[in-house]
């Protein structure tokens, strides 16, 4: 790798830069989507059981999925420090990052599993159907488990990411999914003599599969010899490092929290209105959950573009990455807001066969259609910042975008103008604009100045 990143030295092409985020890009966006897919498949067959047990998913996954990307967004803290350290050659502080953040991240996962297990007594207060949270209990028990071997696969998958490797980790997810499909077939379903466990099933699924995750990839990372350089890290931990990885990660937790907590507060304010809009809010969310992961796929990839020619000093080429990213990610979000309009009614269709739940699934699949632009520039424009090593001004923006516009829009259209689950979307979609247009203006500002 590094001998290509030599060539491009002097300012490359647009062709050139495009192709080495392509490179970069496409496996980690099947990565990404592949964490979601869990998720997705879980519906899918949860689905056949019903409505009851597709909206208990709904509220199981809206809270479990705060704690998921808080954990992913403490993970990348990793990823352009690696890429600004392989962009000056400094193979010493990459083996010592690593090390560090594996600590953190092993800490992270137990600390947010038990967070989980202490929030499931609160789940009647949210004025959820008594059912729905009966069913919801234990499955969110055993998939929050999941969330230490996840942690684990992520420090690893972050480093080498950042090192620019990123087929790998895409191998590896395809195969986990791969395992949690086949494991959810046998024990929702009870198959092959297996025990008929429903819900609870496929959580149990999810957790093999992350286990079966971190197993392969700490196993690739100790046996190839890509990576023989940064297994001798040396002893004992240092509270510098420490702190540097926590604050990037940190903050960059707290921007998935804020935007993917508002949609599980969405969730939840869905979830007073019925449990047929609940499933309905689930699928329209699993869809547009597919998108965003891919989105967020190519946002990784500008941040190890733009960090690696940050590392190099290379400002002006730091810069057309980086606008090339969001032009990219726009393109690739405008695909799917023409899916979503055109299979509005085909796409729930396989989650479920309730023609009340299919419909209002579709009309939010219509809402969704114009976020997509919205959210393709607004995780572009994280990942970028990221690169920059600029998490503190995102983190507010993403603050004010979702918790002080979209989830209160989304409650005044829902429930005081009228507007039902609809209205809740529409609050997001505005949240989601804000987002967009700060974190787009802001990467321009920035850049604008390391070249001055």
């Amino acid at each position: 790798m590094r001998a290509e990143v030599q060539k491009e030295l002097e300012q490359p092409s647009s062709r050139q830069h495009i192709r080495r985020l392509f490179i970069i890009a496409y496996p980690v966006m099947l990565s990404h989507l592949g964490h979601i897919a869990v998720g997705v498949a879980d519906s899918m067959m949860v689905g056949q059981l019903g409505a009851l047990p597709l909206a208990a998913v709904s509220l199981a996954n809206s809270i479990f999925v705060l704690a998921l990307m808080f954990g992913i967004g403490i993970s990348i803290g990793l990823t352009p420090l690696v890429a600004a350290a392989d962009g000056q050659g400094q193979v010493g502080r990459i083996t010592r990052l690593l090390k560090h953040s594996l600590l953190i991240n092993i800490i992270s996962g137990l600390l947010l599993f038990l967070l989980l297990m202490a929030v499931i007594p609160f789940l009647y207060a949210l004025d959820q159907p008594a059912a729905v949270v009966e069913l919801a209990t234990p499955y969110l028990w055993v998939v929050g488990a999941s969330l230490l071997p996840f942690m684990l696969f992520q420090g690893y998958k972050q480093l080498i990411e950042g090192l620019g490797h990123t087929r790998q980790a895409m191998v590896i997810t395809l195969l986990a999914n791969g395992v949690n499909v086949g494991l959810n077939y046998l024990l929702i379903f009870g198959k092959l003599g297996f025990p008929e466990m429903g819900l609870v099933g496929a959580g149990w699924a999810t957790l093999f599969s992350r286990v079966f995750m971190a197993a392969m990839m700490a196993a690739y990372f100790y046996r190839s010899r890509l990576f023989a350089a940064y297994r001798n890290a040396t002893k004992g931990f240092k509270k510098k490092i420490i702190r540097k990885l926590l604050s990037l990660g940190v903050p960059m937790g707290f921007q998935y929290v804020f935007e993917v907590g508002a949609f599980s507060g969405a969730a939840i304010m869905v979830g007073w209105i019925g449990a047929k809009a609940l499933a309905a809010h689930q699928i329209a969310l699993n869809l547009a959950s597919v998108s965003y992961m891919i989105a967020s796929g190519f946002a990784a990839a500008a941040t190890v573009r733009v960090g690696n020619q940050l590392g190099q000093k290379n400002y002006a080429s730091m810069q057309q990455a980086g606008f090339i990213s969001f032009g990219i990610g726009l393109l690739i979000m405008l695909f799917f807001a023409l899916s979503f309009i055109a299979g509005q009614h085909f796409f729930p269709s396989l989650y479920i066969d309730d023609e009340e739940v299919i419909e209002i699934a579709a009309t939010l699949l219509v809402i969704a259609a114009f976020f997509q632009l919205s959210d393709g520039v607004q995780v572009v424009g994280l990942g970028t910042l990221r690169a920059l090593e600029d998490v503190k001004v995102p983190t507010l923006i993403t603050l004010i975008a979702y918790w002080v516009i979209g989830l209160p829009g989304g409650y005044l259209l829902a429930f005081h103008a009228g507007l039902g689950v609809q209205g809740i979307w529409w609050g997001l979609l505005c949240g989601l604009t804000v987002a967009a247009v700060f974190l787009s203006w802001r990467f321009w500002r920035l850049s604008n100045r390391y070249q001055r």
